[in-house]
């Protein structure tokens, strides 16, 4: 009991000179106090941001989940209605089958060098209008502001 006391005593007392170091006695510790007491404050509020952050990321996961096509999809449409889709485009289906068959096997045609040329002439072509037309709206620019320039000097020699 009495080492107890004895301890609490001397950490009392080296608490004591802490604070003189530290500040100016007893009313540094009371600013000492007030400083930690911000600091606490501060430290909750950070915790306090934190906790809102984690909410918010829980929203953020929810939105994107509620925009998922397939979510959507899920809720809004049933099955039973998405069965009567399919059921009433059952003549249609096969003609649809029959047409990308068809683009698959042309495919090697539409992938062929001389097709990527000319889609790479188009680029260009597209490419040298534009740069005409650029070239055509920099000479009216030009046009303009020599009109602009001698509309502004007549008045002055006037």
């Amino acid at each position: 009991m009495a080492a107890g006391v004895v301890a609490l005593w001397w950490l009392q007392w080296r608490l004591e000179e802490l604070e003189q170091r530290v500040g100016d006695g007893i009313c540094g510790s009371c600013k000492m106090a007030d400083e930690l007491l911000k600091v606490q404050v501060a430290l909750s509020n950070v915790a306090g941001k934190r906790e809102r952050i984690k909410i918010l990321f829980k929203k953020i996961e929810d939105v994107i989940k509620y925009l998922d096509p397939q979510y959507t999809d899920r809720m809004a449409v049933p099955d039973v209605m998405k069965l009567q889709f399919i059921l009433a485009e059952e003549q249609v289906i096969p003609s649809q089958a029959a047409l990308l068959e068809q683009v698959k096997s042309l495919q090697p045609i539409l992938e062929s060098a001389s097709i990527q040329g000319i889609f790479h002439i188009s680029f260009l072509k597209s490419h040298v209008q534009t740069l005409l037309l650029s070239k055509q709206f920099v000479q009216w620019n030009e046009i303009l502001t020599q009109l602009e320039m001698a509309k502004e000097a007549k008045p002055a020699a006037e």
